[in-house]
């Protein structure tokens, strides 16, 4: 048996170890140059060596965070949390935020207040929920710190805020110019929107296109990528064209936004929203088959989402207008059904906003269920009542198109904004007066006479009520109270409309009045010389009596017949080649009557071959002889005439058939 091979001795020496130093330079050289995934396998080897190195955990994290691992980087977080002491509250919540769970992400940052860093990240979670009051409330605070573009971000909060009116001083307070870069500028001039200033606005859009432009060249970007940097700039200012009435433009601009695809797909969506809202209904298939590219369903707790993570890059008020688009075009090409799925959703989607509300509303009216969008909207509008005014106002519309001018009147008295204005009080008092109340359209009038009465406003509309309560009260035979508001109107502003007014009603009941306020109204220029006393004694078109007016009359006929005798005989017009000259013989006097009616016309003679008798060719041939030997003796006549001859063709044609033979 052979020997068995030694073994190889092993090495006296094990390979030797990277320090911890050379790996953190590696480290540092990985993050310099943005390579994250090997700075996350590098951290990995430095834990392995030093377990719990607070600096390769917080290496690890931001580099998993940089390189878009959000999952990965919680996971890491977590693990930290079992081995170590550490503190990384501030990376959780910036994970929970990029993975848009919110409210975790407010709850993680308890804490960490104090700090710049979360307060900045506060600020962004706040003006992603909505809450942009509380947004700028941190970014103000944040004023004295030295921070790279914070009044950027600032401006931006305000705007969305709707505190666009307090962009400027804050600007002045920085101490920063507009167009100091093309960022700003564009958010300067979305304030300026917000406040209808749309000439400056599209000014200050075109510089900021302009300033971006040249930053954007100076960093030495491609093309493609300083147009979808830019992408933001260029839908605004399409939307400021629309705005201005340019829809041409408008249009172009969006259509070609939408062509190009570019790779900022929010400012896409953005173009495709406006786009279809500019066109309408008019190409209701089109615009359906651009929102399906954007809206897709989902597994999740909400239906409905954005596609492409579009819900993360765009407002709240710029999804709901695209979801608000979706359901007009449904409703407008008649799918019901996907209009009830998606309107049912949006409530979860949207709470506290009224669009959902009215969408209900607009699908039962769609649906011819006028009476239960009226339900709908008024049970909303006394649930919500400090927020019931646009409600309202299209519960009115629903319910004055549906024939219910009661419920229509009763929803505008409900606003109180406006139900004492001019406008509202006619339209109430229209449509109670359409439902017959009377009364109620009285009530209207005088509840609005009361509030102009008390009410301390330089714009005061009394006069104006007052003058239509009274029209309306000597309509309806309420002559007293119609004859008081006139007379107070006669007292206070002297109205030459309520002194004629207040004439007609007291002459009725007290003609000494009438007489009295009659002496106010001034004479009618060109009366003096009539006499009246005259003018009742005429009667008809008979003459008057010889008096101060009868020069007048005079001459007045003079002038017509004046006028009478100025009046020029037209040539006569003749038909074209027509010579007056030899107008050739007359033109027959019953030219417009029916040919048939006319004494010229003769009835068409019938076909004498219509009376033949067919049959068998034996039968015939009796027939024709036994006929011809009875009707030889008598008187000729047209009917007989023609079936002797129908009988005589016959019989000589079965008599050349029988010779054939």
């Amino acid at each position: 048996m052979a020997p068995k091979p030694k073994e190889k001795a092993k090495a006296s020496a094990a390979t030797p170890a990277i320090s911890i130093e050379d790996l953190f330079t590696t480290l540092n050289r990985h993050i310099q140059r943005s390579e994250y995934e090997q700075a996350v396998k590098v951290s990995d080897q430095i834990l392995a060596a030093a377990p719990g190195d607070e600096d390769a955990i917080r290496c690890k994290v931001v580099a998993l965070v940089k390189a878009d691992c959000i999952e990965e980087a919680l996971v890491a977080i977590k693990e930290c949390n079992k081995k170590a002491s550490l503190d990384l509250s501030f990376f959780k919540a910036y994970c929970l935020y990029r993975q848009n769970k919110l409210e975790e992400a407010l709850e993680s940052l308890k804490g960490q207040e104090g700090s710049t860093e979360s307060m900045l990240l506060e600020s962004q979670i706040l003006y992603r929920l909505g809450k942009m009051g509380a947004s700028v409330d941190i970014y103000q605070k944040l004023q004295k710190s030295t921070i790279d573009s914070l009044e950027i971000n600032l401006v931006a909060g305000l705007v969305s805020a709707g505190r666009a009116s307090e962009v400027q001083g804050t600007l002045d307070s920085l101490r920063v110019k507009a167009t100091s870069s093309f960022e700003l500028a564009y958010n300067t001039a979305c304030s300026l929107i917000e406040r209808e200033k749309y000439k400056d606005a599209e000014q200050l859009l075109l510089s900021a296109r302009r300033i971006g432009q040249e930053t954007l060249m100076e960093e030495n970007l491609a093309d493609d990528d300083v147009e979808i940097e830019l992408a933001p700039i260029a839908v605004q200012i399409a939307y400021v064209q629309q705005i201005l009435g340019n829809t041409q433009e408008a249009v172009a601009s969006f259509t070609d936004l939408v062509k190009r695809n570019l790779a900022d797909e929010s400012s896409v969506a953005v173009a495709v929203n406006n786009l279809i809202a500019l066109k309408g209904p008019k190409d209701v298939s089109d615009g359906l088959r651009k929102l399906d590219k954007l809206i897709e369903k989902s597994d999740g707790p909400e239906k409905f989402q954005l596609a492409r993570g579009l819900d993360l890059k765009l407002s709240q008020k710029q999804r709901e207008a695209i979801y608000t688009n979706r359901v007009l075009l449904l409703l407008h090409s008649n799918k019901m059904d996907q209009a009830r799925e998606l309107v049912a959703a949006l409530p979860g989607m949207f709470p506290g906003s009224l669009m959902p509300v009215l969408l209900q509303a607009a699908v039962h009216v769609r649906e011819n269920k006028a009476a239960k969008a009226e339900e709908i909207l008024g049970q909303y509008a006394d649930k919500f009542p400090d927020r019931s005014k646009v409600i309202l106002l299209a519960r009115a519309q629903v319910a004055a198109a549906a024939g219910h001018p009661q419920i229509a009147a009763d929803s505008l008295a409900k606003i109180p904004d406006i139900q004492h204005k001019p406008a509202t009080v006619a339209t109430i008092v229209s449509l109670k007066e359409r439902a017959g109340d009377t009364d109620g359209a009285d009530a209207v009038f005088d509840s609005a006479i009361r509030w102009w009465s008390n009410a301390m406003t330089e714009d005061s509309k009394l006069n104006t009520i007052m003058q239509e309560a009274a029209a309306f009260k000597l309509r309806h035979g309420r002559k007293e109270e119609a004859a008081r508001l006139y007379e107070q109107l006669v007292k206070s502003h002297g109205s030459i409309e309520a002194l004629v007014g207040l004439i007609q009603t007291a002459a009725d009941g007290d003609i000494d009045k009438a007489e009295a306020y009659e002496k106010q109204l001034k004479p009618l220029p060109g009366l003096k010389a009539i006499d009246v006393d005259s003018l009742e004694k005429t009667s008809g078109a008979k003459h008057a009596e010889k008096g101060p007016n009868a020069g007048a009359t005079e001459t007045y006929e003079a002038k017509s017949k004046d006028k009478a005798k100025k009046k020029r005989k037209r040539k006569p017009k003749y038909p074209k080649g027509f010579d007056p000259a030899n107008p050739g013989p007359p033109p027959d006097p019953e030219r417009w009557l029916p040919k048939r009616e006319r004494s010229s016309y003769r009835p068409k003679r019938k076909d004498k071959r219509a009376a033949q008798i067919r049959g068998s060719q034996g039968a015939v041939a009796k027939e024709t002889a036994s006929s011809s030997d009875t009707k030889s003796n008598q008187p000729a006549n047209p009917k007989g005439a023609s079936q002797n001859a129908g009988t005589v063709k016959a019989s000589s044609k079965s008599s050349r058939k029988k010779s054939r033979k």
